[in-house]
């Protein structure tokens, strides 16, 4: 009984407490259930704007309220409106949702296989990219190649036309004729035409027996070269042998060194022995012998090892001769055939102006020299035309020459023998139709003989002579070059003061520049440890007219270009009397005018300078 009115007596305040903590629960209870609602709706948000490219801050819709759920209340009070409940309308906003996720998802998957396929589409485009300009590389590493090869074949030209030629250059001009005979007229490098014919060009190998071990080295170098640049099977298999060749020499020259005395003598009995062998025979009994000396070599029997293996490497040596030898007989027959034909077009020539010379003369007179068949006329039969009497001179003993004693004249010559005036006539007109009815009439080589010039030189010529010692003491450039090659004018002009005064050629000191281009090619290909073939970058002409009459008149230049000829062009000089026109073949670029990249044109006391520089083209991106 104590115990339950205590109880009652504490349940007002009990119940009031009661009521609190469960209120408090239920306000706690329901923030909790608020909070994880936030936190749901921020996640969802979260993923829909995952889901999105877009965000608050940054999208085309300017609603920074994107990344909150989208509440549609209007549809809401519709859906409420047609009797959809909350549960229904919950669940088709959920299928929406995934079908629109699952729509953003196929996007995603396309938008990914379309990156895929353009990068493939990129590296296939950069291969093929990568395979073009590897082929235009290649092409532009042939081009280099046959550029080289005509540079250096342009090269051995020059120094054999100016008597200084190497033995690489010799060596060049085999080449020249080993072809077919009507390949002469291609452009062979070498610009010699004719004056190849007039070069005496023994078999390739016999070149080394007047080299040095330095010369011989230089050759090897030179030879590799060309080796290295040929395309030609006939070239590559020509400079192969003389490589061979070359190398047997070369080894021969620096045993002499090492070598002592006895060792030298012991040497050089063993090769004559060799040379008696080998020598003589065809490149077909080379071969057989070859093979039976690798098959005694591979026999197994006792023999001289080192004997054995000396000669089968004479035969490689042997066997590269005979095939030089081969191709120097085939030089021989079309050097020859060349010169023939040379001749023939010669002698044609020379019957054509003999023939029509004759006919000239025939028209001026009756008897002497026009008639070929006059000696055919009898004595009497002449054609003697009366002379009047009054015109007739009186003879006088004088007209007559002295009339000799034969028995005073010396003994030789008493046995001259005497002609007639008709006999030396019947004689020159047996001649004059010999030379008609010929085809063909050899020439000789004139030898040009420099005439010893007793006079005085003059003082135009001492004033050039100057001018010229004046312009070559003048110290060179390091990148500069003497250039005095003056090319013959086709066409020549006639000069109409021609009979006033004396022709003559002006004097000149030429100067040309070279250098490097280094240019995205030569950059990426060269350094200057192994720098490109230089390339003319300018030329200095002066030309001395120290005696021009017409002083006031300067000479003048102009550039001819020739067609079929892109790459070069004519320089032509003229002046007043008494000095011909020149002509130098220059490289065909654009010029420089500025005075501050070099250009100069003047006539200065008897000086004509002209320098300029070719155009320097800079690309930029």
């Amino acid at each position: 009984m104590k115990r339950r009115t205590r109880s009652r007596s504490r349940s007002p305040d009990g119940d009031r407490k009661e009521k609190r903590r469960k209120r408090d629960k239920s306000t706690e209870r329901k923030e909790r259930k608020a909070e994880k609602r936030r936190m749901r709706e921020e996640e969802e948000a979260r993923q829909v704007a995952e889901l999105s490219v877009y965000s608050a801050t940054d999208n085309p819709f300017h609603d920074t309220n994107l990344s909150q759920q989208f509440r549609w209340h209007k549809k809401a009070d519709k859906e409420r409106k047609s009797g959809m409940t909350l549960a229904e309308a919950q669940r088709k906003d959920v299928l929406r949702r995934e079908e629109a996720k699952e729509e953003l998802e196929r996007l995603n998957r396309r938008r990914a296989e379309r990156e895929v396929e353009q990068r493939l589409r990129d590296e296939e485009e950069a291969r093929m990219a990568r395979l073009a300009e590897s082929a235009q590389m290649a092409d532009w590493i042939a081009k280099d190649g046959v550029f080289q090869l005509e540079q250096e074949r342009r090269r051995a030209g020059i120094r054999l036309k100016e008597k200084r030629a190497k033995a690489i250059d010799f060596l060049a001009l085999n080449l020249k004729y080993a072809g077919a005979a009507d390949d002469d007229e291609e452009d062979d490098g070498l610009g010699l035409d004719d004056a190849g014919l007039e070069i005496d060009l023994d078999e390739p190998y016999a070149i080394f027996e007047s080299l040095e071990l330095s010369q011989t080295e230089e050759l090897h170098d030179d030879i590799q070269r060309y080796l290295s640049l040929e395309t030609s099977n006939v070239n590559i298999d020509f400079w192969t042998n003389m490589m061979v060749v070359c190398k047997d020499r070369l080894e021969r020259l620096r045993a002499n060194v090492r070598m002592g005395p006895d060792a030298l003598a012991a040497n050089a009995a063993v090769e004559t022995e060799i040379s008696i062998l080998l020598s003589g025979k065809s490149y077909e009994q080379l071969v057989t012998l070859q093979r039976q000396v690798q098959a005694k070599l591979q026999s197994g029997e006792p023999l001289d090892t080192d004997y054995w293996e000396g000669l089968l490497k004479s035969l490689l040596v042997w066997k590269a001769k005979a095939k030089l030898k081969t191709l120097h007989e085939v030089v021989v027959r079309n050097r020859l055939e060349q010169l023939r034909k040379r001749q023939r077009d010669e002698a044609l020539q020379a019957q054509e102006e003999l023939l029509a010379g004759v006919a000239t003369k025939g028209t001026q007179t009756k008897h002497w020299g026009g008639d070929m068949h006059a000696e055919t006329e009898a004595d009497g039969e002449r054609d003697k035309t009366s002379v009047p009497l009054e015109e007739v001179e009186v003879y006088d003993r004088c007209m007559s020459p002295i009339i000799l004693d034969i028995t005073k004249l010396p003994y030789e010559e008493r046995e001259v023998d005497i002609l007639s005036a008709e006999e030396d006539r019947k004689a020159l007109f047996a001649l004059r139709r010999s030379v008609a009815a010929s085809r063909f009439v050899t020439k000789p080589t004139q030898q040009v003989e420099i005439p010893q010039d007793t006079e005085a030189p003059s003082g135009a010529d001492l004033d050039a002579e100057a001018l010229y010692r004046a312009e070559a003491e003048k110290n060179m450039e390091e990148e500069e070059e003497l250039f005095n090659l003056e090319e013959n004018i086709v066409n020549p002009t006639t000069y109409t003061w021609e009979d006033k005064y004396r022709p003559r050629k002006p004097r000149y000191f030429n100067r040309v520049h070279t250098g490097y281009e280094w240019n995205k090619y030569n950059q990426t290909h060269y350094d200057t440890d192994n720098p490109p073939p230089k390339v003319v970058q300018g030329y200095k002409f002066n030309i001395f007219y120290p005696d021009l009459i017409d002083k006031s008149k300067a000479p003048t230049y102009k550039l001819v270009r020739t067609s079929g000829d892109g790459e070069t062009a004519l320089l032509h000089f003229s002046a007043g009397p008494p000095y011909e026109d020149i002509a130098f073949r220059i490289v065909d670029r654009e010029w420089e005018y500025s005075h501050k990249r070099g250009f100069r044109s003047s006539f200065d006391r008897g000086c004509l300078s002209l320098w300029f520089n070719f155009r320097r083209n800079f690309y930029r991106k």
